[in-house]
């Protein structure tokens, strides 16, 4: 009996022309590197408009964002989303350490858009995924990508803190109620009355929860253009710029590329009067007290001893904040 073997057509070796997609990313926003991102972006649409049989199927970019993570490139998860979608035929990309400087994400998109039937190509190693026939040299080339990452992470990272030393360090995006002109911390009229009404709320016996609620009704916006919280609140009324002195280092990075907050594993610096105020120290001392004292009265509290323990207990609700209220005790030392 004879025997009959079928052979599939390739796809890419028809008439219909290869849609083709880019993908550039910018680790920073600072001007050298958005001027890189505009020329990687005009190179491409160049690129892909020269080749014969391509078509452009979109330029996909994310700037100002690191790529140790695949989790906060928008852009990046768009360009996957279209490849789903059966948008995209091919993707081009400058390099690996561009597309993913971590590892496990790099092998894992790869995979991906190999099920999916679309090749990647990385132009500086000249690798595309297609004719890869073993995962070993993309994997090689990744973990040296994130190596890479980690030399110019530590190196980025000394340099700060020499600025720290030295106090030259500039804040790049100053908190609510300041501006950054030419380096220097300068007061943001509208937003510094907001801090200054916030302090006085505070002051007055008003809670951050009241507080946040409030501005989120009068629509006041935020720094960023989120919402008001209790947190956003206390963000402002626990930090000393407000009355003109910096302290540094207060977060850092790991060697796994995650945020913490610094409880002295490094040095912090502190820098007085700094720039120009916007609440007096006896304002923001006032604060602190009564801050700190919502705090310890909150660890201390045993909620559990004052469910049944009066004939009104868990029956008194805050028409503010909606929790049970309880009767507490404030002591004052008498010298």
């Amino acid at each position: 009996m004879k025997k009959i073997t079928k052979i599939e057509p390739d796809r890419r070796i028809t008439n219909k022309k290869i849609r083709v997609a880019a993908y550039c990313r910018v680790s920073t926003d600072q001007d050298k590197q958005m001027a890189s991102l505009k020329v990687q972006k005009s190179h491409y649409v160049k690129y892909i408009n020269e080749h014969e049989g391509w078509s452009f199927a979109g330029l996909y970019y994310d700037a100002g964002i690191s790529g140790t993570s695949i989790d906060k490139r928008p852009e990046l998860l768009r360009l996957l989303r279209d490849c789903e979608l059966g948008r995209i035929d091919f993707i081009v990309t400058k390099s690996i350490s561009r597309f993913a400087r971590n590892t496990t994400d790099s092998l894992g998109m790869i995979r991906k858009l190999q099920a999916l039937d679309i090749p990647i190509y990385f132009e500086k190693e000249n690798i595309n995924s297609a004719h890869i026939q073993s995962e070993l040299l993309v994997s090689i080339m990744s973990q040296l990508a994130e190596d890479e990452s980690r030399s110019i992470s530590k190196n980025m990272n000394w340099g700060i803190r020499n600025r720290f030393q030295n106090g030259t360090y500039i804040i790049s995006t100053p908190p609510y109620g300041y501006e950054n002109h030419n380096g220097q911390l300068v007061v943001n009229p509208a937003e510094a009355e907001i801090v200054r009404e916030i302090f006085q709320d505070i002051l007055s016996g008003m809670g951050a929860y009241q507080i946040a609620k409030e501005m989120e009704k009068r629509r006041v916006p935020t720094k960023r253009g989120g919402k008001w919280s209790c947190s956003t609140v206390y963000e402002i009324l626990e930090n000393e710029i407000y009355i003109g002195d910096l302290r540094l280092q207060k977060n850092y990075m790991d060697d796994n590329f995650r945020r913490r907050k610094n409880h002295g594993e490094l040095n912090q610096y502190y820098i007085q009067d700094d720039h120009e105020p916007i609440i007096s120290r006896e304002a923001f001392a006032s604060a602190t007290l009564i801050i700190d004292r919502k705090k310890m009265d909150d660890a201390q509290v045993d909620k559990s001893k004052y469910q049944n323990r009066y004939p009104f207990s868990g029956k008194i609700i805050c028409a503010e904040c909606g929790r049970t209220m309880i009767r507490r005790f404030h002591y004052t030392m008498v010298p």
